[in-house]
């Protein structure tokens, strides 16, 4: 199964794709750039935080969107901006990197060590008052982080490890960390995921060129080729949550690398996505 390229190599470090209706298409973050980028059906809109890096994007309940930043909380009460900084976070030698939102509207932000930090990297559950606590900590390189239908089960990836590990929840709360998946080195690292409908987990593989889908007992179901070395992650969208929407990086290659690294592409992989959970602050 191969994936068709839809913009072309238009970002450096594409990641954390979301679909949602209310900017009506699939968004996602150009890191180091600082910047949301959105592809709808008149084109590519890019919109700038203020910010040394983006990490990752969701719809507010109310309307608009939460970014998070390097250190920061971005909320906007338009789709399309502009941002303002609600709160920064003491992450001392580590950033944001990926999260999501969990059933109940809190946000779980990831974050990743800088340069040989090691793993002081932490996953933070914001809630509308924006008021933090800590729910992962030890963490080297904080990913992708996903639920399952209902809510039951929550998966999880912290790259180093090599694994995607899932998580019991049992009143809003992560219990019972345990393996899903291991990643042989040599198919590349885990990186993003999302979860599909039937309850199947798409997992972004970072030096590997492909997404993995994986069945709920976690045996391998699916792979898909992509063209560019390191894939970073993926989500359902399109009107019936039927595509798979994947970004790439270009992020430490060279300047010749000669290939699509940066770009969006899209697979109909046979599996349907869930509805995008909204912030609640």
């Amino acid at each position: 199964m191969k994936a068709e390229n839809l913009t072309g190599p238009i970002c450096v470090h594409a990641e954390a794709p979301v679909w949602s209706t209310s900017w009506g298409g699939v968004r996602w973050v150009d890191g180091d750039a600082a910047d949301l980028v959105t592809l709808r059906d008149d084109g590519i809109h890019r919109l700038h935080l203020d910010d040394t890096y983006a990490a990752f994007v969701r719809p507010r309940v109310g309307g608009g969107f939460v970014a998070l930043g390097a250190r920061s909380l971005h909320l906007s009460d338009s789709p399309e901006g502009p941002a303002r900084v609600a709160a920064t976070f003491d992450l001392g030698d580590a950033r944001f990197n990926d999260g999501t939102v969990d059933p109940l509207g809190r946000l779980l932000a990831g974050s990743m060590a800088l340069g040989d930090a090691g793993a002081v990297g932490r996953m933070l559950r914001i809630g509308g008052d924006l008021a933090s606590t800590t729910v992962l900590s030890s963490v080297t390189v904080s990913n992708g982080v996903a639920f399952a239908p209902g809510g039951s089960r929550a998966y999880y990836v912290d790259t180093v490890t090599q694994r995607v590990d899932v998580f019991d929840v049992t009143e809003g709360e992560l219990r019972g960390r345990r393996g899903f998946a291991m990643i042989p080195e040599e198919q590349g690292s885990p990186d993003g995921l999302t979860v599909a409908a039937d309850g199947s987990v798409w997992v972004a593989l970072w030096g590997g060129s492909a997404v993995h889908g994986y069945a709920p007992d976690g045996s391998l179901i699916a792979r898909i080729e992509l063209p560019v070395p390191q894939v970073s992650a993926c989500t359902f969208g399109g009107d019936d949550l039927g595509t798979l929407f994947i970004t790439t990086s270009a992020q430490g290659l060279g300047a010749d690398h000669g290939t699509e690294a940066g770009s969006l592409f899209a697979v109909q992989p046979g599996a349907s996505g869930m509805p995008v959970a909204a912030f609640a602050g």
